[in-house]
C-alpha cells in the first residue's frame, strides 16, 4: 500500500462474541489433557483456600469457649498449615501448567500466520496494510496468549469460589448467606449491561491499533520518500488522526470496564453492612456466645466472596479485547487462500516455448487491463517487453508467474497449461530479477544462495564475476561471509548487482528481468548487459526495460500501449515500421542526445 494509505474497515459492523471466544478456546484442543489438568488443580487450590477460614473458625470454637483443648487447636493449626501448602502447591503447577500452554497456542497461531500469509493470493495485499497484518501476529497474539495463561484458570477460581463459600456460609448461617446471595445477580446483571456496551469500544481499540502499526510501518520503510517530499506533516497528521480514535476508543472502553470493579465493590460493601447489621442482631435474639465466631467467619467469607466476583468483572473486561484480538485473527485466517494447485503437471525437459493464447486480465472485476493478448516466444529468444507506464509490462510478468491468474486465456510453456503446473513448479522455470531490489538480513552467501541453496562456492563465485560483482564483494569486511543489514554501505546499483547474481545461481531455464538495470550507472549497465547477453543465451527470456537502447538485440520486441499488443518484431523491422516504437525509440534518442549537449 502506498504511504499515508490504511485498509478500509466498517467499524459499526456487529461482532460476534461467543463465536470469537468459541474460536479462542478451539485452539486448546490439542492441549485439552493439559487444560482439564490445569482446571481441576485450580479448582482443588481454590475449594482448599476456601475451606481454611472453616477449620479456622473451629479453632476459635475451642477457644472461645473453655476448658481449652490444645490438642484440638494444634490439629487444626497443623491442618491449616497443610490446606494453604497444598493449595499454594496446586496453584504453582497450575500457573506453570498453563503458561506452557498459552505459549504453545500463541506458537501455533503464529506459525498458523506465517503459513496463511504464504498462502494467500497478492491480491489480498493489494488492499491491506502490511502493518496491518503483523499487528495481527504480534499484538493479538500475544493478547490471546495472555488471556489463556490469566483468564481461563482465573475463571475456573472464580467460579469454583463462587460456588464454594456460599456452601461454606450456609454452614455457619443460612439466613446470612441467602441475605448474601442477593450480590450475585446484582453483580452479574451490571456486568452483562457494561459488557454490551463497551465489546465494540474494544473492538475498535483493536482495529485502530492495527491501523497505526500499518501507518507506523509504511512511514518508516518510506522515510527517505517522506523526508524529500517534506511529507512529515501529512505523515504527523495521519498519525494523529489514528491515534486521536485510538485513544477516544481505548478511553471508552477501559472507562466502562474500569466500572466493574468499583460497581461491584459497592454492593459487596453494602452486602458486608447489611450482614453486620443483621448478624449482630440475631447473635443477641439468640444470646450465643459460638454465634459470634461464626459471625467473624462470615464476614471473613464475605471479603473473600467479593472477590471472585470482582475477578469475574476484570476477566470479562479482558475477554472483550481477546473476543476483538481472537475475531481479527480468525477473520485473517479465514481469508480465501490462493485457488488449489490442478494436477501439478511437470515437463521433463524444459525448452522454453511459451504461449500467451488470448489472455485478458483485470486486477479488479469489470475492469480489464490486458485485452486479448496473444504471442509466441521461441526456446532460446529474448523477448523485449516496452511500452509506457501502465501499459500491462509488469502484469505480463505477473500472470507468467502466476502471481495472478488470467481472466480468459492461457499461457503455455511447451505446450503444457501453467494452471496445471503447482505454482512452486512454474515459478521454478524462471529466475527473475525486478527492479525493486529485496535482500534480507543475512550473509552475501546466503542472499546470492537464496533461490539455489545447493549452490556450490564455485559456482556462486562464477556467477557474481558474471554480473561484475565479484571485485566489490573481495573489497567487503568478511567478503562472502558479510552480514548484510539496512545501515550496510551497500548502494542500491550494487544491491541491484547482488540480485542479478542470484538470479544467475539459481540457473532456471527461463528469465524474467523487470527494469534489471535501472538503477546502475552507465558503465556498469554496459558491463551487466554483456553478462546479461551470455546468461540469456540458450535461455527464454523476458525483459522489460523503458532504456530501448539495451534491448536492441532482443529477437522480438513486443511493444504495448493500454493492455494491448500494438506492434512486434525486431528493432530494425519496428524502427523501419516508423510507428509506436519508433516514437518512442526516438523520444528518448533525442532526450539523450539533449542531456549531452548541456
Amino acid at each position: 500500500m502506498p504511504p499515508f494509505a490504511r485498509p478500509n474497515s466498517n467499524l459499526n459492523k456487529s461482532k460476534n462474541f461467543k463465536k470469537s471466544i468459541k474460536f479462542l478456546l478451539a485452539s486448546l484442543k490439542h492441549y485439552r489433557f493439559a487444560v482439564i489438568l490445569s482446571l481441576i488443580l485450580a479448582a482443588l487450590g481454590t475449594v482448599l483456600s476456601i475451606m481454611g477460614p472453616y477449620v479456622l473458625n473451629k479453632m476459635m470454637q475451642e477457644i472461645v469457649v473453655p476448658p481449652f483443648n490444645f490438642d484440638a487447636i494444634t490439629r487444626f493449626g497443623i491442618m491449616l498449615v497443610i490446606m494453604y501448602a497444598l493449595a499454594f502447591g496446586f496453584s504453582y503447577i497450575q500457573n506453570f501448567v498453563m503458561a506452557k500452554v498459552s505459549a504453545k497456542v500463541s506458537q501455533n497461531f503464529r506459525r498458523k500466520i506465517i503459513e496463511k500469509i504464504n498462502k494467500l493470493p497478492l491480491s489480498y495485499y493489494d488492499k491491506n496494510s502490511y502493518g496491518d497484518v503483523l499487528s495481527r501476529m504480534t499484538n493479538d497474539v500475544d493478547l490471546l496468549g495472555q488471556t489463556l495463561n490469566n483468564s481461563l484458570s482465573g475463571l475456573i477460581t472464580s467460579l469454583t469460589m463462587i460456588i464454594g463459600i456460599p456452601v461454606m456460609m450456609f454452614t455457619l448461617s443460612w439466613e446470612l448467606t441467602l441475605f448474601t446471595l442477593i450480590e450475585i445477580p446484582l453483580a452479574f446483571g451490571l456486568i452483562m449491561l457494561i459488557v454490551k456496551f463497551s465489546q465494540k469500544y474494544f473492538v475498535r481499540q483493536q482495529k485502530f491499533l492495527g491501523d497505526i502499526n500499518g501507518h507506523i510501518e509504511e512511514i518508516y520503510s518510506a522515510h527517505n520518500v517522506v523526508k524529500a517530499f517534506n511529507g512529515e506533516a501529512k505523515a504527523l497528521s495521519e498519525f494523529d488522526d489514528i491515534n486521536n480514535k485510538l485513544r477516544v476508543s481505548a478511553r471508552k472502553s477501559q472507562f466502562l470496564s474500569a466500572l466493574m470493579m468499583p460497581s461491584i465493590n459497592f454492593i459487596g460493601n453494602v452486602i458486608y453492612a447489611g450482614v453486620c447489621v443483621l448478624g449482630a442482631w440475631i447473635a443477641i435474639s439468640s444470646n450465643n456466645l459460638l454465634f459470634v465466631t461464626s459471625i467473624v467467619t462470615f464476614t471473613t467469607y464475605i471479603r473473600i466472596f467479593n472477590q471472585p466476583i470482582a475477578q469475574l468483572g476484570s476477566i470479562f473486561s479482558t475477554l472483550q479485547s481477546a473476543a476483538a484480538a481472537s475475531e481479527r485473527v480468525m477473520e485473517f485466517l479465514a481469508e480465501e487462500n490462493e485457488a488449489p494447485d490442478a494436477q501439478a503437471k511437470t515437463i521433463k525437459k524444459v525448452k522454453g516455448k511459451v504461449e500467451f493464447n488470448n489472455v485478458s486480465f483485470g486486477y479488479e472485476e469489470g475492469k480489464t487491463i490486458i485485452h486479448n493478448f496473444s504471442f509466441t516466444a521461441q526456446p532460446g529468444q529474448k523477448i523485449a517487453i516496452v511500452g509506457p507506464t501502465g501499459a500491462g509490462k509488469t502484469t505480463l510478468v505477473n500472470l507468467l508467474m502466476r502471481f495472478y491468474e488470467t481472466g480468459e486465456g492461457d499461457i503455455t510453456v511447451d505446450g503444457v497449461s501453467i494452471k496445471e503446473m503447482s505454482r512452486s513448479y512454474a515459478r521454478s522455470l524462471f529466475g527473475m530479477v525486478l527492479q525493486d531490489t529485496w535482500l534480507f538480513e543475512g550473509t552475501l552467501r546466503e542472499n546470492l544462495k537464496f533461490g539455489n541453496t545447493s549452490a556450490t562456492d564455485e559456482e556462486m563465485i562464477k556467477a557474481c564475476k558474471m554480473a561484475n560483482v565479484h571485485h566489490f564483494i573481495t573489497t567487503l569486511p568478511g567478503n562472502y561471509d558479510m552480514i548484510l543489514k539496512e545501515d550496510s554501505m551497500v548502494s542500491q546499483g550494487q544491491k541491484q548487482l547482488l540480485t542479478i547474481a542470484r538470479a544467475m545461481i539459481q540457473n532456471s531455464p527461463m528469465l524474467i528481468l523487470d527494469e534489471a538495470t535501472s538503477s546502475v550507472d552507465t558503465r556498469t549497465e554496459v558491463l551487466i548487459q554483456e553478462a546479461m547477453d551470455r546468461l540469456t543465451k540458450g535461455r527464454t527470456s523476458f525483459v522489460i526495460a523503458h532504456r530501448l537502447s539495451t534491448i536492441r538485440n532482443a529477437d522480438q520486441i513486443i511493444v504495448m500501449n493500454n493492455g494491448q499488443v500494438v506492434e512486434y518484431g525486431s528493432h530494425d523491422q519496428l524502427m523501419e515500421q516508423g510507428g509506436f516504437y519508433f516514437t518512442l525509440y526516438s523520444s528518448q534518442f533525442d532526450e539523450n542526445k539533449e542531456m549531452k549537449e548541456e
